[in-house]
């Protein structure tokens, strides 16, 4: 299965409580952090969700 590279750009502070955990159940806690998670429809809505505080890694 191919995988995904995402990485936090932006802080999570001032956010949302479920804007919050969706970051930390993609296993994200700082900036800068880059997770390398499966790429399935359940991660890329995650990724839809907050994709105003994280980017895709190529």
């Amino acid at each position: 299965m191919a995988t995904i590279k995402i990485k936090q750009i932006k802080s999570k502070i001032g956010y949302p409580k479920d804007q919050k955990q969706t970051l930390e159940r993609l296993g994200l806690h700082r900036i800068s952090q880059v997770v390398e998670k499966e790429d399935n429809p359940s991660i890329r809505g995650m990724i839809q969700k907050v994709h105003h505080l994280v980017e895709v890694v190529e």
